[in-house]
């Protein structure tokens, strides 16, 4: 299930460095898609916000790639 994939997600981001870093060093979005959808995680934007609470803090925004349909941002990646 999607949203499960999307709090799977969020818990590994939290306690796995390296992968957040791998997320986090990406250049485009393009590259934070293919770690996330290589590391076995598929949700939709909506999913994850849905697990986050909808809502995005400043520091969510701030590191915003590029406003393509994937977003990566301090604990968070999804797609559109």
């Amino acid at each position: 299930m999607p949203v499960e994939s999307a709090q799977k997600f969020l818990a590994k981001y939290k306690a796995d460095e390296a992968f957040a870093k791998s997320i986090n060093e990406a250049k485009s979005v393009e590259e934070k898609k293919k770690v996330i959808l290589g590391a076995g995680f598929d949700f939709t934007q909506a999913e994850l916000n849905e697990c986050r609470g909808g809502e995005l803090s400043d520091a969510d925004l701030d590191a915003v790639a590029g406003g393509g349909s994937y977003m990566c941002v301090a604990d968070t990646c999804g797609k559109n």
